[in-house]
């Protein structure tokens, strides 16, 4: 059996000396490296700002979105959105375990890949179902996960659907347990929204009874589900793109002192400025969001002369899976909502 590097860089077809991630086309054969996990896949969970780039490209038709997935992964070997560059996650079955991989999978686990689509090798035999409302195609085909590869077991306390969309997004809420701290002003931008929502119970319960939590939500549909659910202290609905706009409410809501983080779950392009307004001086934002543009970010901070720190796009933080499963095991209504819009 052949050997492999615990970082995925023996898949690596072009160009060469890249990691999986940023390379152009990697391997996707299923016959295993000595280290590498072969998972039969159940689901693809498609990250939100990549779905909605193919499903605009497909003009919304069903046939459509899956040929341009099937063209995505036939070229690339894993499923990297050549628009944005991002990927998602699956879960599945582990069918083979390389005996050189160290970990605790066994064969038959089911599990979620917490590492991008963007960077694991995926065949997709048949597309058998594509779910636009919550970014989920149903496929028969395989993956391989890396010896460097994250996943999460699937836990026994709830459905599998119910599992896979939190831990799409558990980065978020994550970031926002070690960003918020008691008593903080915290900004979600686009708390109506799946990871939004996750963000806004996680900052409620960092920032306390001292504290003010402020969700902004892009529709008065996405900003009553989040006030139904009594996630924050505040709740405006405004258009994210409109930077001036969002910066005037925050500075009406906290009488003028801006937040201490803003978190930016929003999956569209051009909110980047909206973020760094509503962020007071030597304060935090984390751009969540994939269509997040670090040029815009960087030079629209320093053109506004904001001296913040900016976190951009790191899904990853330690006990993710854990922290994000644990919230809809603590609030029975935001589980109950995530059961019924996404799984």
């Amino acid at each position: 059996m052949k050997k492999g590097c615990p970082y995925g860089t023996h898949r690596v077809i072009s160009p060469k000396g890249v990691l999986p991630q940023p390379a152009d086309v990697i391997d996707n054969t299923m016959e295993i490296y000595d280290n590498e996990v072969l998972i039969d896949v159940k689901t693809l969970n498609i990250d939100s700002a990549s779905f909605t780039e193919i499903e605009k490209r497909a003009d919304g038709d069903i046939e459509e979105i899956k040929k341009i997935m099937l063209g995505i992964v036939e070229k690339a070997g894993k499923h990297k959105n050549p628009w944005t560059g991002s990927g998602g996650m699956l879960i599945g079955t582990v069918k083979e375990i390389g005996p050189a991989y160290i970990g605790d999978l066994k064969v038959g686990d089911k599990i979620a890949t917490l590492v991008s689509l963007s960077l694991t090798p995926l065949r997709i035999d048949e597309i058998l179902e594509v779910r636009p409302a919550i970014d989920q195609v149903d496929i028969k085909g395989q993956a391989i996960l890396f010896q460097s590869g994250l996943y999460a077991k699937l836990p026994q306390d709830m459905p599998e659907g119910l599992a896979l969309s939190a831990l799409d997004v558990a980065g978020a809420p994550a970031q926002t347990a070690k960003l918020v701290k008691s008593g903080n002003t915290v900004v979600v931008i686009g708390g109506g929204g799946k990871s939004g929502l996750l963000c806004l119970y996680e900052a409620k319960k960092r920032a306390g009874v001292t504290g003010k939590v402020i969700c902004i939500g892009g529709s008065e549909k996405s900003t009553t589900r989040a006030k139904n659910l009594n996630l924050a202290d505040e709740y405006v609905t405004a258009n994210a793109t409109d930077a001036v706009d969002v910066y005037n409410k925050v500075m009406e809501l906290t009488k003028g002192k801006l937040a201490d983080v803003v978190i930016n779950c929003v999956n569209i392009e051009n909110t980047e400025m909206a973020s760094i307004l509503s962020c007071k001086e030597h304060g935090t934002v984390y751009f969540f969001s994939m269509a997040t543009s670090f040029t815009k970010a960087a030079l629209g901070a320093e053109g506004v002369g904001k001296d913040i720190e900016m976190i951009v796009g790191n899904g990853y933080c330690v006990g993710h899976a854990e922290i994000t499963l644990q919230e809809l095991r603590e609030c029975e209504p935001l589980r109950k909502l995530f059961q019924e819009m996404y799984a």
